[in-house]
């Protein structure tokens, strides 16, 4: 554990792991800050998929506007991992979250004096594409320093079911608050909110970055954390197993505005029903893994969690009915909230300290792979239809997450991995144990 890490203590009256990191001071002004930057994100986006819409009526402009935060995102984001090690972490997402902020207070001045063009969103998108690999390698390398290692899985099981219970609130609210403010108004909202949001990190106190006094270019820095994961390969193997669903699935989410008009014609407000249940699904899978606490056996949960996320999502995308698809598009999302904090989780704990920031940097990257995945996804849809596009999206991730389970004997001695990690957190014994599993 690396200095400055701060353990969360049990809860009293013995109440569960689940909520354990909460009693830590630090972790609560980061989750503050976490709700109100994602609150404010969510919101922002379901406007901006309503406003592309109207403006085009043209699937393969969601996916544009989609790729243009992914590009950035997969470009900077080793260089955001170095810089999260190289600088203090509070003051990146300061200064991330004021830059965000300043960029969409520019997009809601155009919006209300009638200039906003199509163009406008895809710069705008483009700037908070080159912001987050600032921002979310610091906001997930911190955690560690801020709760430590044994209530990291409550912790991080935590910040996603959060974030997912914005993926519900966010939509609701937008959708509630658009009639009566219009849409200026409830963008402004979202602006208030990322102030909040870079104001509560002022209650997060500044730890001293595990890197210090290095000259070498950045481009160094970046290519240990690639010397790492080589040699390393069992993190190497977890973050392309969670590519799968990353990449060929959850860029549904962009599509589900056509499903809403085209599919079941149920309008704005059928959309936000659908953003709504897919963010309760992922809910509940995050604090389900958050109920379950730190105990072993990752690896069969996982599995469990990918192939009914694909399956679920593969018959949404066949259902015939409005109705019918909003209880399979949530337990679509709960499963795929499971996965992701198992998967994130599990690097987490294997990598050392002093790597933490580059390693989630080019975790930062598999995310960038769900706006960019939207591209070719919005581009199928457009020739053969969302539903089809969703459907074949589905069945390559149950397929991939199979044929690589029974081709990986890396990935099939994870919880072996673990285990030993658990035993010598500087990661020696998860090389070790992952070089024994291999043979």
């Amino acid at each position: 554990m690396g200095p400055g890490a701060r353990i969360a203590p049990k809860l009293p009256g013995g109440r569960g792991p689940a909520l354990a990191p909460l009693r830590n001071a630090q972790y609560r002004w980061l989750f503050a800050s976490n709700m109100a930057f994602f609150y404010a994100m969510q919101g922002q986006m379901i406007v901006r998929l309503l406003i592309v819409w109207e403006l085009t009526q043209d699937k393969a402009m969601l996916g544009y506007t989609s790729f243009a935060v992914a590009v950035p995102m997969v470009l900077i984001s080793p260089f955001g991992g170095v810089i999260a090690d190289r600088l203090d972490r509070r003051n990146l997402i300061l200064f991330g979250q004021s830059f965000l902020a300043v960029n969409e207070i520019v997009l809601l001045t155009l919006l209300l004096t009638g200039m906003l063009q199509f163009w406008h969103l895809v710069v705008g998108a483009f700037l908070m594409g080159c912001t987050f690999p600032v921002i979310m390698p610091s906001r997930m390398a911190i955690v560690v320093r801020i709760v430590g290692r044994d209530t990291l899985g409550s912790a991080m099981a935590l910040t996603a079911g959060g974030m997912n219970a914005m993926r519900i609130v966010a939509p609701a609210a937008a959708g509630f608050l658009v009639a009566p403010l219009g849409i200026g108004g409830t963008y402004a909202i979202g602006v208030a909110l990322y102030v909040i949001a870079a104001l509560a990190m002022l209650g997060v106190k500044r730890v001293p970055p595990p890197l210090t006094g290095v000259t070498e270019p950045l481009i160094e820095d970046i290519r240990e954390g690639v010397r790492y994961m080589r040699s390393h390969s069992t993190v190497m193997v977890l973050m392309v197993f969670g590519l799968l669903p990353m990449f060929l699935a959850m860029p549904f989410q962009t599509l589900l505005v056509v499903f809403a008009d085209e599919v079941w014609a149920v309008g704005e407000r059928g959309f936000g029903m659908l953003q709504g249940m897919a963010g309760f699904g992922g809910m509940l899978g995050a604090f389900a893994i958050a109920r379950r606490g730190e105990r072993p056996a990752r690896l069969r949960l996982m599995m469990v969690s990918v192939i009914a996320f694909s399956s679920f999502l593969l018959l949404f995308a066949g259902s015939p009915s409005f109705w019918i698809a909003l209880p399979l598009i949530l337990a679509a999302n709960v499963f795929a909230g499971m996965f992701q904090v198992l998967n994130n989780t599990a690097i987490q704990l294997l990598v050392p300290e002093e790597v933490r920031g580059r390693i989630s940097g080019f975790l930062m990257m598999s995310f960038g792979l769900t706006p960019l995945g939207t591209l070719p996804m919005s581009l199928l849809a457009e020739e053969v239809g969302a539903p089809v596009a969703v459907a074949t999206a589905s069945a390559l991730v149950l397929v991939g997450a199979i044929v690589w389970y029974l081709l990986s004997p890396v990935l099939r001695g994870i919880d072996s991995v673990l285990t030993e990690s658990a035993r010598a957190p500087d990661g020696t014994a998860a090389k070790v144990a992952m070089e024994a599993a291999a043979r």
